[in-house]
């Protein structure tokens, strides 16, 4: 695409509303607007001023419109800018847009606004995806997270680790225009320290797209526990709905159930699953299996147990074999409404031991009288929020992840080729690719093909 052309795209959502704005961005947007607007000289007026008028096709006045001025290169492409703020009607954006284009302008393409803003160092590229990410955040942890990128949370880390490296490049480099004097510039225990450290620190940013991905997607949640616990009581109360059917005989629930929840922003996909036990019944037993393969891809496990049936050794049995790395456990103790005896508490020490970082939360609760049905929203969220301080930058797009991949094994090689002593031009060749890896994340580095899959996933006008 030609990106010296001004471009021109409705900015707002299709359909009726109060107002629509249309955007114009290139060195011709002032001069363009100024050939259809009847009001002010747009001309001469100063950057970030509004104005009122008319946008005129000849002499037919189209609508009564504001003006916003945004002059280069104080904008968010960082040239010449105007938003057009008209009524909301699909047909007056419409025929705004067609007058701009028959006067100079030409239909932007997807995303070809945020495109200019990268091409012309106004952000980078993990910022610019960032940028789709926030369009589309549907709940606040999304919209945290999309924030934190845009605003350079993994580009810093990024720059961080390149600088580190670059240093040693250099030297490495130097050493190669000095072959013939066998000399070392970059100390090899040095070289391998930094790299060592580096990788350390991509561990942590890699391992953090698993929780990236499930706040993108909603995390998932599965209720898991033996027939008749509660589980599908459970999944009503929290939703407010009868989703699942709850009877008083066993093996009801003979497939998993998903459905979206948000607490306080943070959306959880729970699951509900059948219930945990020995069966004869083909399609039952076809649920089982299915209860096994979703634990296994749960990040949030709520284990439900009817408190009067069970003790603490039955649902540690029950649990300790199906858990995973990095999953967490409320243990949910049901039906407390008809508990005799006082609750033990030498049992939640027993659970916190036995699961130990796997342990999150114990609540006692009652899903007929929806007791501590609170305690457990709040135990989730909390547990989340733990969960995501542990991470100062969290990776949500495969792309990266696949980048910092490559950084990591390129760096891992070099570790094998100072151990076994090779020449300076071969791990010279190793750390280029890794900082080819790093400078790809913020597009330092790129080519057409992937700036277009990028920006062709945007909406037209951002």
């Amino acid at each position: 695409m030609n990106t010296t052309d001004t471009i021109v795209a409705i900015a707002t959502a299709p359909g009726l509303g109060a107002i629509g704005v249309i955007r114009l961005s290139g060195k011709d947007a002032i001069f363009i607007c100024q050939k259809v607007f009847k009001g002010a000289d747009l001309s001469i007026q100063k950057s970030h001023t509004i104005h009122y008028g008319f946008v005129m096709d000849g002499d037919m006045e189209i609508d009564e419109v504001m003006v916003s001025i945004f002059r280069a290169p104080k904008s968010f492409t960082t040239e010449d800018s105007i938003e057009i703020s008209c009524h909301g009607s699909p047909y007056i954006q419409q025929q705004i847009v067609e007058v701009l284009i028959k006067n100079g302008a030409r239909l932007a393409k997807a995303g070809e606004f945020t495109l200019r803003a990268f091409l012309h160092g106004r952000i980078d590229l993990s910022q610019a995806e960032a940028v789709a990410d926030l369009i589309a955040s549907a709940n606040k942890s999304q919209h945290n997270m999309a924030l934190q990128q845009m605003k350079g949370g993994l580009s810093n880390e990024i720059k961080s680790l390149r600088e580190k490296l670059l240093n040693f490049a250099s030297l490495i480099e130097l050493e190669l225009d000095f072959g013939e004097e066998d000399v070392e510039f970059a100390d090899r225990l040095q070289l391998e320290s930094l790299i060592e450290k580096i990788i350390a620190h991509i561990n942590p940013i890699l391992e953090s797209f698993h929780l990236g991905n499930a706040i993108k997607n909603g995390i998932p949640t599965a209720i898991i526990g033996r027939p008749n616990a509660g589980k599908s009581s459970l999944l009503n109360v929290l939703l407010n709905d009868e989703r699942a059917i709850v009877t008083a005989i066993a093996g009801t629930t003979r497939d998993t159930i998903e459905e979206q929840f948000i607490i306080k922003g943070i959306s959880f996909r729970l699951i509900d699953t059948a219930g945990m036990r020995e069966s004869e019944d083909i399609v039952e037993k076809m649920g089982i299996q299915k209860t096994y393969e979703k634990i296994g891809e749960a990040q949030m496990i709520l284990y439900v147990y009817d408190v009067n049936l069970l003790t603490t050794a039955d649902v540690l049995a029950d649990i300790k074999p199906l858990l995973k790395e990095g999953q967490r456990v409320i243990i949910c103790a049901n039906k407390s409404d008809a508990l005799k005896d006082e609750f033990s508490t030498v049992a939640i020490d027993a659970f916190q031991e036995q699961l130990g970082e796997h342990f999150a939360a114990f609540v006692l609760m009652s899903t007929l009288s929806k007791t501590n049905i609170d305690v457990l929203k709040a135990s989730l969220v909390k547990d989340y929020i733990a969960t995501v301080t542990q991470h100062h930058v969290i990776l949500t797009n495969a792309r990266h992840v696949d980048a910092l991949a490559t950084a990591k094994e390129s760096l891992e090689a070099v570790l094998t080729g100072i151990s076994f002593h090779i020449t300076g031009d071969f791990l010279s060749i190793d750390i280029k690719r890794s900082l080819h890896a790093l400078a790809e994340i913020s597009g330092e580095v790129t080519n057409d093909e992937v700036l277009g899959n990028i920006f062709s996933k945007f909406c037209i006008g951002k």
